[in-house]
């Protein structure tokens, strides 16, 4: 598999794409692990799981919400094993260690910082992690290759199946490249939007309306709800708000938060020229 210029290696330890698998890049030195939480005992004995590593237990909340908890150890079995008993959210994790000995424990506190502080800013996974892990010092020269590290990580646990690293929207990709589509509707709604690969993301500025109707469905007042109690949205002279980029299950969904009512998203979000986006899929997929 090639991705982004780099050859990327998959393994399946049990021979099941369900099950345990390692994943490497060429000319890097480090290799990663993705481990379902059944599978952490029959684990206990690989050597290069003794090493020091940095790790991310992922799993979801009662919501269905992504969780990830971002650690750190020495023997990265050995916390792992630890986790086991301590914490119950996670069904999964992805660790990743170096194959040259390379990794000390000041290198992987500041891997644990730095990813701790990207999933904060990217805003796609809840952080169960009770505080910000310290920042280790190491020199300008372990920066860059702990930097690279990073970005070798955020390719590969993309790759595993978390896109808990990358940004809803490309700071790269102009808006005049993409293809927006708005809602202008009663009772305060004002919101642009676009089509992803998971659903639908409604981008920052964005107002909704400011009431609900009393029959929109309840699992779509307890999202509103939530976002407003998350401050994801938040009033602003008299307004509801979207304070960042906010990525929804569906075009649906998303057209019903900002709407405050049940809503079709495929015929609600439409372009400046009047074509919605049923139309505009359908031609697209047409062409």
């Amino acid at each position: 598999m090639r991705k982004f210029g780099k050859t990327i290696k998959l393994f399946l330890i049990d021979g099941e794409p369900s099950g345990r698998m390692t994943c490497e890049l060429s000319n890097w030195t480090g290799k990663a692990y993705k481990i379902p939480r059944i599978q952490i005992k029959e684990s206990y004995e690989r050597k290069d799981l003794k090493k020091t590593g940095i790790y991310l237990l992922f799993g979801k909340n009662d919501e269905g919400k992504n969780q990830i908890y971002i650690g750190e150890a020495e023997t990265i079995i050995d916390r792992l094993k630890q986790h086991l008993s301590q914490k119950d959210f996670w069904n999964e994790v992805i660790l990743f260690i170096s194959k040259d000995e390379n990794l000390n424990k000041a290198h992987v506190k500041y891997l644990e910082n730095r990813l701790y502080e990207l999933t904060k800013e990217v805003k796609r996974y809840s952080i169960e992690n009770n505080s910000t892990p310290a920042k280790s010092s190491i020199s300008e020269s372990e920066i860059a290759e702990m930097e690279e590290f990073i970005e070798n990580i955020k390719l590969l646990t993309n790759t595993l199946g978390h896109k808990v690293f990358e940004k809803l929207v490309n700071d790269s990709i102009q808006k005049t490249d993409r293809t927006v589509f708005l809602i202008n509707a009663a009772r305060g709604a004002k919101a642009k939007g676009f089509p992803s690969s998971s659903g639908f993301i409604v981008l920052k500025e964005s107002e909704i309306a400011t009431s609900i109707v009393t029959s929109i469905h309840k699992p779509l007042k307890n999202i509103r709800e939530k976002l407003i109690n998350e401050k994801i949205i938040v009033p602003k002279d008299d307004k509801l708000i979207f304070v960042s980029d906010y990525e929804f299950s569906s075009p649906s969904t998303a057209a019903a938060i900002v709407m405050g009512r049940n809503a079709n998203g495929l015929t609600e979000w439409k372009l400046k020229n009047g074509k919605n986006l049923r139309e505009y899929e359908t031609n697209e997929k047409s062409n």
